[in-house]
């Protein structure tokens, strides 16, 4: 998950205990491939995704199931399992999603060893345990379960684990393109994203299921200069230029704005939202052009990112020597779109924003426009039934990510997605994925396996 998501997260109290091996032997199937999975550092360039790989693999064939296929690309190892439909149904098949590669960690930033699964006071500490080898793993042991147990799937299931997530995400881009069919594909399913929220007196917040993400698109502002000797400085100065155009690039708003799945978002928003900030989102929801109340609901903590488009400067360059006059200055500025916002347009306002100081502004990469998906009755019946089976009454709440999952590919593909994870957390305590001490609580990774082992069932029998 390259930015975390607010509603991903989910927590509750618990007492010091020993660590255990769990009662359910699905539980402690997963609890084992849960460690094996923590204790390979797949970090980009390590070689440890092909590793994994083949564990995995041999999983899935012991199961029986054995169309398997590996993918050696850009340095990395990516899989997709292929479970044909048992009976045919006529309905298309539905691709699970979760990815392998974890960020870096390192042993002198941590209190515990990052690449060991440590169990301690009902939680489960090590690199990866919140993203995403829970997600990984609890899709692999609610499929070993379901073989074992005689299921028959009325819908092709594809499972792609993607090697690369957290880095270029070719891997997703390859799997939309060439390594399924999307012909043959009716949904993806991401264990990347979704999930639950406990706030810290013990209050459950809700469950989100992701149905849109922002677009991620990285420009360069670029100021250049005929340079000179320190000691004789010009009128114009490329560091100046480019630190004036950064300077409106903070100043600027882009539009408010609102879909389906935000304004649901924000309805469920005003029954947990303190009185300030519910005034505004109440305000902003009766009239969608006060772009005051917009601001002040973009101004929260927790709803950064949740009403517009934001572009923010992430990395700067510049200059060649401490004596002389800079002849380029340069810095990356990160953009997170709204949902069907053109990304043509956020450029020329970028454009518009550096021109005055003759700051050039160049596209980094392709953006991938998608809009948000559908919110489909059987999947939303079968997240929410799926979550209230453990978590009576939770609300349910459709949820825009402002980061990036590999589900953006198939989405931006014409295939809906959506992020139903079942894990929960306790907010803000356990937001520490790509952080320190990442940790997960036991309960709610049982939890996890239990949610997609009936969510499958729901959704592909």
């Amino acid at each position: 998950m390259r930015a975390a998501l607010f509603l991903s997260a989910a927590f509750l109290p618990f007492a010091a205990a020993p660590a255990e091996v769990p009662d359910d032997p699905w539980h402690a199937k997963g609890r084992e491939i849960y460690e094996t999975a923590i204790e390979m550092p797949t970090v980009a360039g390590r070689g440890e995704t092909a590793r994994l790989v083949e564990y995995l693999s041999r999983q899935f064939r012991d199961a029986g199931i054995t169309d398997i296929r590996s993918f050696d690309h850009d340095g990395e190892q990516s899989m997709v399992i292929h479970w044909p439909a048992a009976i045919l149904s006529g309905e298309k098949g539905i691709v699970l999603l979760a990815h392998m590669d974890v960020v870096e960690a390192h042993r002198e930033d941590w209190s515990r060893d990052p690449f060991e699964l440590i169990e301690e006071e009902g939680y489960f500490y090590g690199r990866g345990t919140a993203d995403d080898k829970q997600g990984v793993v609890a899709l692999t042991t609610a499929l070993l379960r379901l073989a074992e147990d005689g299921f028959e799937p009325t819908r092709d299931i594809y499972v792609l684990f993607t090697g690369d997530e957290e880095t270029a995400q070719l891997a997703a881009e390859r799997a939309a393109g060439e390594w399924i069919d999307l012909a043959e594909i009716e949904m993806a399913l991401n264990a990347d994203a979704g999930g639950g929220a406990y706030l810290a007196d013990g209050s459950l917040f809700g469950f989100g299921i992701q149905t849109a993400e922002k677009i991620y698109q990285s420009f360069t502002f670029t100021a250049t200069n005929p340079g000179g000797h320190s000691s004789r400085p010009r009128p114009d100065n490329a560091i100046y230029d480019l630190v004036h155009a950064l300077d409106r690039l903070e100043d600027h708003r882009f539009e408010p704005m609102l879909n389906d799945t935000t304004r649901a978002y924000f309805r469920a928003r005003t029954q947990s939202a303190e009185p300030a900030l519910r005034a505004a989102i109440e305000r902003w929801l009766a009239d969608e052009s006060d772009g005051e109340a917009a601001d002040i609901v973009e101004a929260s903590e927790t709803e950064v990112g949740m009403t517009r488009t934001r572009c923010v400067a992430t990395m700067l360059e510049g200059g060649h020597a401490e004596n002389a006059l800079p002849q380029m200055a340069r810095a990356t500025v990160n953009c997170r779109i709204f949902p069907g916002v053109d990304p043509a347009s956020v450029f020329a306002t970028l454009q518009q924003i550096a021109e005055p100081n003759g700051v050039t502004v160049e596209p980094i990469e392709e953006a991938r426009p998608t809009e948000a998906s559908p919110l489909r009755d059987d999947v939303m019946n079968a997240f929410t039934t799926a979550v209230r089976a453990r978590h009576p009454g939770a609300a349910i709440v459709p949820d825009m990510s402002t980061g990036a999952t590999d589900g953006l590919y198939f989405r931006a593909a014409g295939i809906p997605t959506y992020g139903v994870n079942g894990a929960w957390y306790r907010i803000p305590a356990d937001e520490r994925a790509h952080g320190r001490d990442e940790r997960l609580p036991v309960e709610s990774f049982y939890d996890n396996i239990d949610h997609w082992t009936d969510l499958i069932r729901d959704l592909a029998g």
